[in-house]
């Protein structure tokens, strides 16, 4: 009866008493404020609520030993800031170099009040519009015909105000503890509230349930004060070098690891929390039984009644008590205060923490709705850094574009250059692109073939999800074919049973290219954009459908694919295959002679040398070349006819003055060497 007057107020308020805006976020998280800046950017209405005093209020009280796992490398040796941002993890994405990570740490693993710190600039800084102190406890819909999407987003926060949207972005991260109910759990501390002094340890025996990166960090900071630690899981323990998810066990927290293998009294062992039971003894001790043993039983009539495992397997694993049991089981997308009639869906499987999204972002049950951030997780989860600001922050831009082209008629943005670019466009992006490179297999560039192949049309990062429905998506055409340039681990290199460090784990030769297991350039052709039905019949673990054509870029120790033969030579013949015509740059002395021998000429040569466009010769240019063998070695005679032999030197010392062929004029355009 109480809630009856509140629920009758949402019911019967008129559009006056809606505050509107046209974008709405829900958190100012890193992504929150990602998404701002782009919107803010581009001039757009829209409103950030964040339920804290400042924003990233998720890194005030998390990691709990405030120790981050996201690297910070200050030094790559090189000055691409596009690059350097491939091993930079804590940035956002802006235009203002002060807000750039390493100039608030040093540290590789920074401490998380310095990400609080930074995130609290990155608002103030760039001025983003952030309502801080509300706590939106309430989302609905409102069905409009005339609204973006058909209908409104009503919100409603704490203090009962009430806001109105056509567009909403949910930035909420996920910070509701995972919490496993099995008779006892009472007794288990949860590592949202769990001291994190170590003397509160000193001299006990402790049992940790679950097996990620919270858990292992629990027990890195009690290690060394313990008598010894356990660690219990349904799933074995997963390391990140292993599977190449950044999610997973990192080596900085994997301590216990030693000591479990090298004997030292820790352990890890595998089960089913759900089947676990804890019985207290008078003495505090904490027992672990399993469920079942506990069936039909009165727990109250004390410990000495009820049977533990210990009792029928004298060497049960966990027979001896604890002290503490601690919980670090990750946390959960908070779905609470979703109206039904958003259908915002919990994920199946492994992912059931997510909600329900397309490859778009968008929500799979309303149109309209984004999830961003860590919660938009599920459509990478345990493949790729989507959960984490090194990947959403790039998959957060992806959503602004795809936004801006459905309620702004502006297109995705794209660059077009003449076909001759095709090579180097492609070698520059794979290694520069900082988001390829930490969105493998989830973002691509893609290139689109104008008609005839003379030029491309260049976009960059789309989600390869969504590639049927690029033309809609973006608002450019692909009615001639277009390549994809995506970024891959091998097939069968990562995985929790891999072995990564076997003899022989790379590849170094071009011909054996698809085999590469380390991270390396794919290049997908297709003569038309693939269907919708095609993209759901792609094989298991490919990012793309089967395409046309397909050419791997060999891996490269340093991740420099700049090498001519092993990486530029492969792929422009790959790209000559596919558009049936030569990509290499000519002299003009070898465009002049394809003008009298052959029926068409090549494109570099219809598209400078008979422009007229290319660079003035010289004779030191011109030695360079005949020394490479890619033009031949005329001598001076050849050009100047009937004269007198006595004048062969000092003509030639006039042309060395003159730094100039005395050649055909159209034959001053030298370009850059055959290849």
């Amino acid at each position: 009866l109480a809630l009856a007057p509140y629920l009758g107020s949402l019911c019967a308020a008129s559009g006056d008493a809606f505050l509107y805006h046209d974008y709405c976020i829900i958190g100012a998280g890193p992504s929150g404020l990602q998404a701002a800046y782009f919107l803010q950017r581009a001039g757009r209405d829209y409103v950030v609520f964040e339920r804290s005093h400042a924003p990233g209020s998720f890194f005030a009280l998390y990691p709990r030993h405030r120790k981050l796992i996201s690297i910070n490398k200050c030094y790559t040796g090189k000055s691409n800031s596009e690059f350097n941002l491939r091993h930079d993890w804590n940035s956002l994405l802006s235009h203002d170099r002060r807000l750039l990570f390493r100039r608030y740490s040093r540290d590789f693993f920074p401490n998380a009040d310095t990400m609080v710190r930074y995130l609290e600039d990155f608002a103030s800084l760039l001025k983003l519009r952030v309502q801080y102190n509300t706590a939106i406890v309430h989302v609905t819909l409102e069905r409009d015909r005339q609204a973006w999407n058909g209908h409104y987003f009503l919100l409603t926060d704490q203090d009962r105000q009430n806001y109105k949207c056509s567009s909403l972005l949910v930035a909420t991260g996920t910070w509701v503890p995972n919490v496993v109910n099995f008779p006892g759990s009472e007794y288990v501390e949860g590592y949202e509230t769990v001291s994190i002094n170590p003397e509160d340890f000193a001299g006990q025996t402790v049992l940790i349930l679950g097996r990620g990166n919270s858990a292992f960090e629990t027990a890195e900071n009690i290690l060394g004060v313990t008598n010894f630690i356990h660690m219990v899981s349904r799933s074995r323990v997963r390391l990140s070098w292993a599977t190449h998810y950044v999610g997973d066990l990192r080596a900085i927290n994997n301590g216990l690891l030693d000591t479990y293998q090298l004997k030292s009294l820790d352990g890890l062992l595998e089960g089913d929390l759900e089947d676990l039971a804890i019985v207290k003894d008078k003495k505090g001790k904490l027992h672990i039984t399993l469920r079942f043993y506990l069936e039909n039983r009165n727990t109250s009539a004390g410990i000495d009644s009820i049977t533990l495992p210990q009792d029928e397997l004298d060497n049960f694993a966990t027979r001896a008590p604890y002290d503490r049991v601690i919980r670090c089981l990750g946390w959960k997308f908070d779905f609470s205060i979703y109206n039904r009639s958003l259908r915002l869906m919990t994920g199946k499987g492994n992912k059931k923490k997510y909600p329900q999204i397309k490859p778009s972002y968008e929500s799979k049950g309303t149109r309209g709705l984004f999830v961003i951030g860590t919660a938009s997780h599920s459509v990478d989860f345990r493949k790729s850094a989507g959960g984490f600001i090194h990947g959403f922050r790039y998959t957060t831009r992806a959503v602004h574009r795809l936004l801006e082209n459905r309620h702004h008629g502006v297109p995705w943005p794209s660059t077009v250059y003449p076909i001759t670019q095709l090579t180097n466009s492609i070698i520059k992006r794979v290694n520069e692109a900082s988001g390829l490179y930490q969105m493998f297999s989830v973002l691509a560039d893609i290139i689109l073939l104008r008609e005839n192949a003379t030029a491309f049309e260049y976009l960059e990062e789309y989600p390869v999800g969504v590639l049927a429905e690029l033309e809609v998506q973006t608002g450019r055409k692909a009615p001639n074919g277009l390549f994809v340039v995506i970024m891959e681990y091998g097939r069968n290199f990562s995985g929790a049973d891999k072995d990564v460090f076997y003899y022989n784990r790379a590849v170094g030769e071009a011909q054996h290219a698809w085999q590469s297991n380390f991270l390396h350039p794919v290049i997908y052709y297709y003569n038309r954009l693939p269907t919708e039905h095609e993209m759901r019949l792609r094989p298991p673990d490919w990012p793309l459908p089967r395409p046309d054509a397909i050419h791997h870029i060999v891996e490269d120790f340093l991740t420099d694919w700049t090498a001519p033969n092993a990486h530029i030579l492969p792929l422009r013949r790959f790209l000559e295959n596919c558009l049936s015509t030569d990509l290499r740059n000519f002299f003009a002395e070898s465009c002049f002679l394809f003008a009298f021998t052959r029926q068409k000429l090549p494109p570099f040569c219809q598209q400078g040398y008979v422009r007229m466009q290319g660079l003035v010769g010289s004779e030191r240019l011109r030695r360079h070349a005949v020394e490479a063998g890619l033009l031949e070695d005329y001598t001076i005679t050849d050009f100047l006819g009937n004269r007198p032999s006595d004048s062969h030197e000092g003509s030639q010392d006039h042309l060395l003055r003159d730094h100039a062929i005395p050649v055909h004029p159209l034959q001053h355009l030298v370009t850059a060497k055959d290849e």
